[in-house]
């Protein structure tokens, strides 16, 4: 389980210093693809197999889960930690999550979260409101 959040530089070439924490849970590999909200995601290759392997056992897809797939396999790159514990964060994901300078790298239980420090902090103000609200209905 990945936990906690961490703040880096990202050099000129787009690498960013992974947690020492989260480095074991990744030495069989690392695929990073886009997240839905404005993130990079990242996963340990095993988990990435085991989640890939599900949709494709669906007979004839419908448009929505093609869409899906597309969304998570197109946007995906196979990425390794480099000898210094950096992973490099691919172009188009760099730009999709509008990472320039400082990354907010963050554990989210299975996953791990990379964000630019803005579009971060939007987040963490969206889940406070939100844990807000749930507490007001639940409580």
């Amino acid at each position: 389980m990945f936990s906690g959040e961490y703040e880096y530089k990202v050099d000129h070439k787009g690498r960013v210093p992974f947690p020492p924490r989260f480095r074991e849970q990744m030495r069989e590999g690392m695929v990073m693809s886009r997240g839905l909200d404005r993130c990079a995601n990242v996963y340990p290759r095993p988990l990435w197999e085991r989640l890939s392997a599900q949709p494709s056992e669906q007979s004839r897809p419908g448009s929505r889960a093609r869409r899906m797939r597309r969304l998570a396999f197109a946007t995906a790159f196979f990425v390794e930690l480099d000898g210094h514990g950096r992973v490099a964060i691919p172009l188009p994901l760099r730009q999709y999550a509008e990472i320039r300078d400082v990354a907010v790298v963050a554990g989210v239980d299975r996953q791990v979260e990379i964000w630019s420090r803005e579009n971060w902090e939007a987040e963490r103000k969206l889940m406070a409101r939100e844990a807000r609200r749930v507490r007001e209905v639940s409580g």
